[in-house]
């Protein structure tokens, strides 16, 4: 059984990091893109952040500079470190799984087979 728990949400201040983290099982994750997705209040999902297999990333333009994508193959993780956060990151965060190697545009959550339930971060401003 595949399973994506994510791990690492909460309540912080704007300006504030925090590290999100998405531990895998029952899917050979080191073999595929992996990305975080999110979705703010009122408004659709939308990709953030996307590492492949052979550690290229891909970022939402909202977020570089601000947030790093990174995995950990041995241990089947995918951490997403977020940097000076605002108000507009306020969000539920879900890990993804794609059949593919490389990622498929993160503007397409239909390129990703596999979720996990989402972990809620909030900024407050």
């Amino acid at each position: 059984q595949v399973r994506l728990v994510e791990s690492g949400g909460g309540s912080v201040q704007a300006g504030a990091s925090l590290r999100l983290s998405c531990a895998v099982s029952g899917f050979p994750a080191s073999s595929y893109c992996m990305a975080w997705f999110r979705q703010r209040p009122g408004k659709e999902r939308e990709g953030v952040a996307g590492i492949d297999v052979e550690g290229s990333t891909t970022y939402a333009d909202s977020v570089k500079g601000r947030f790093t994508v990174s995995r950990d193959n041995a241990k089947d993780i995918l951490n997403l470190e977020m940097g000076s956060v605002n108000a507009e990151d306020t969000a539920m965060y879900y890990c993804a799984a794609s059949w593919e190697r490389l990622c498929p545009p993160l503007s397409l959550t239909a390129g990703f087979g596999f979720w996990g339930q989402g972990t809620q971060v909030t900024v407050a401003s």
